[in-house]
């Protein structure tokens, strides 16, 4: 792609010393699914890769950049560990939430600068926010929240009293003001150490909390990646880490069938339709980047993206299944890695941001509607 603004090249640029990261992520991978969270060194790789700053606003020494170049880091990155990407993708994306924060919340999360890791548990609102003078404070717990044990600052939801009703308002949290209970145990993404958040009477000033309500709105004037509404890309950060996991399934799974079964006709079938369902996914994925890059947001732009991602979605975790289900007893082994990929696409498949039925509903809404227009 030809990109003749140098201010958007260097958004479009691509992460940085991503080699590096996979080399880590493939490497610590058996360690990250014994401890159930990431190590030091593959959370140390994701940020100098630049995850943490790729959406940070460019005031605080962050990229603002672009959803092209994260969706392509981020698959490079699944396929050597789905839970590396998952977290890499989570803090780009949280990044991205900070910065619907008041300028006076923002400046203390980047006070240090750019690179600062944010967890979340934003949806569904969980705990109990109390109104207290300038702020809320907030008690409970909230799960899961991925990469917390290595995370600086959380992103926390509760349901508050506004004046038009009940808000579902984001909160912006020290991570040493709360507890962290080790809680995960999943059978997919097991490095992720998504734990549980706990409170105790943490107060919240209100310049670091918003409601949800401006996330789904576009912002005028912003940085380009900050006018995206939420459910345009939500789908889209979600997905990404599976096509890499299904990548990397194949290539495994491809390596393995070489010296064995190359010219089994079964072997061709399923290498081909695999291999089919990973390349169109990735298209879609390329697709929907480009066009919240683009800018295009409409209700039908938002819909159509997120039928792409859940499209995607879908063909990836068929695809590593049957990968999975064509490998015989050897991917039984619990240290298969097309095992893990499957355990781990089939729970990133789950995600409720990636269900196929509430994107059909939402896209036939946008489509239908009498301004829809034609879909693409």
């Amino acid at each position: 792609m030809l990109i003749d603004d140098p201010e958007r090249a260097a958004r479009h640029a691509p992460l940085r010393d991503l080699s590096a990261l996979t080399r880590t992520a493939r490497r610590d991978a058996p360690v990250a699914e014994t401890r159930r969270a990431l190590t030091a060194d593959a959370v140390d790789a994701l940020t100098r890769a630049g995850f943490p700053r790729h959406f940070v606003p460019g005031r605080f020494g962050g990229e603002a950049g672009e959803f092209v170049p994260l969706v392509a880091g981020v698959a490079d990155a699944g396929e050597a560990c789905a839970a590396t990407a998952w977290c890499a993708a989570l803090f780009a994306a949280h990044g991205r939430l900070a910065a619907y924060l008041p300028p006076e919340g923002q400046r203390e999360v980047w006070a240090d600068g750019p690179d600062v890791r944010i967890a979340a548990a934003v949806v569904p609102p969980q705990g109990a926010a109390a109104a207290v003078d300038g702020g809320w404070r907030l008690d409970g717990a909230w799960r899961p929240a991925s990469g917390v044990d290595h995370a600086d600052w959380i992103l926390l939801a509760s349901w508050t009293d506004g004046e038009e009703g009940r808000e579902h308002r984001i909160f912006a949290v020290p991570r040493a003001q709360v507890t962290v209970e080790d809680t995960w145990h999943s059978s997919g993404l097991r490095g992720t150490g998504s734990n549980t958040v706990r409170c105790e009477g943490v107060v919240v000033p209100r310049h670091r909390t918003y409601t949800l309500a401006a996330l789904l709105r576009s912002r005028p004037g912003a940085a380009r990646c900050h006018t995206v509404p939420y459910p345009m890309v939500a789908a889209l950060m979600f997905a990404a880490p599976l096509l890499g996991a299904a990548r990397g399934a194949l290539r495994v799974w491809t390596g393995e069938r070489l010296a064995a079964e190359r010219s089994h006709p079964a072997t061709h079938t399923v290498l081909t339709l695999a291999s089919a369902r990973i390349h169109a996914a990735g298209l879609l994925l390329a697709g929907a980047a480009e066009r919240a890059d683009r800018g295009e947001i409409t209700a039908l732009a938002v819909a159509e993206n997120r039928r792409d991602a859940t499209a995607a979605a879908t063909l990836c975790r068929e695809a590593v299944d049957a990968l999975f289900h064509a490998s015989g007893l050897r991917a039984q082994s619990p240290d298969s890695a097309v095992q893990r990929a499957w355990r781990d696409a089939t729970a990133i498949a789950a995600h409720a941001a990636l269900d196929p039925d509430a994107a059909a509903r939402a896209y036939a809404e946008a489509a239908l509607s009498p301004a829809g227009g034609d879909g693409s």
